[in-house]
């Protein structure tokens, strides 16, 4: 991996970072330039105390959105909060967890955003160039950017702009709740994404992608691992957790 893709960021000040995320943002594609997309994998990270990060991924089939493979992984959290760096800070522990799934998944659907971002460098962009994997940044709040009002209605949406650049959607998952914040992460189109984000999603606000990592990375965790070992009766792959 290049050096300036995985910098030593325990010592990388705010400043450097921010102008890594510069030069990174350029390389970041919004063309759709996927595989036949057949699993699609959620990515959280969670914190079970002020210096321990948890990822956890888990890999879903994209015809019936059921668990195939999932990991969980643990590090000592090496950059501080600075809001705009999140990736800085949660991307050497998803790495990790990347590294011990047995299936490797199609496409990355991120908690965060992708280009969604000031620098046009969120998470999903990040993990995109780092991985070379196709990536969506799925927010569940929005950073930057304004909108008009989303229509009320599942899978209606309204493009979110910054500086005159169309940079995501907001997206109505379910009618009657707060919308998502879509963003292509790393070679995906907007359009794309959306459909993707879509078909991940059944009767709740979240994409089952991110239901699933969310639900893994919080200190909820204990109850989804039964969960999953109760959906395939042990079958379920399982990557480390460590």
């Amino acid at each position: 991996m290049p050096e300036d893709l995985n910098p030593d960021w325990a010592n990388l000040s705010a400043r450097d970072a921010i102008a890594l995320q510069h030069r990174l943002a350029a390389d970041v594609s919004v063309a759709d330039d996927l595989p036949t997309v057949r699993t699609v994998a959620g990515i959280d990270v969670g914190f079970e105390n002020k210096d321990t990060a948890r990822a956890a991924i888990v890999v879903l089939n994209l015809s019936d959105l059921k668990p195939l493979d999932y990991a969980i992984a643990r590090l000592p959290v090496s950059f501080p909060y600075i809001p705009g760096l999140l990736s800085f800070r949660e991307c050497p522990v998803i790495l990790k967890a990347l590294g011990q799934l047995k299936t490797t998944p199609d496409l990355l659907l991120c908690d965060g955003q992708g280009i969604a971002h000031p620098r046009r460098l969120g998470i999903a962009s990040h993990i995109g160039l780092l991985t070379g994997m196709p990536a969506i940044g799925v927010g569940k709040s929005r950073l930057i950017g304004t909108h008009d009002t989303v229509p009320d209605e599942k899978g209606r949406w309204a493009p979110l702009t910054h500086k005159q650049d169309t940079i995501g959607a907001v997206l109505r998952t379910r009618a009657g709740v707060k919308p998502l914040i879509i963003s292509a992460g790393h070679r995906i189109s907007l359009p794309t994404a959306i459909d993707y984000v879509m078909a991940c999603t059944t009767r709740y606000r979240l994409p089952e992608t991110t239901r699933w990592a969310d639900g893994l990375a919080s200190q909820r965790g204990q109850k989804w691992l039964a969960a999953l070992e109760e959906l395939h009766d042990g079958s379920c792959d399982q990557g480390a957790s460590a």
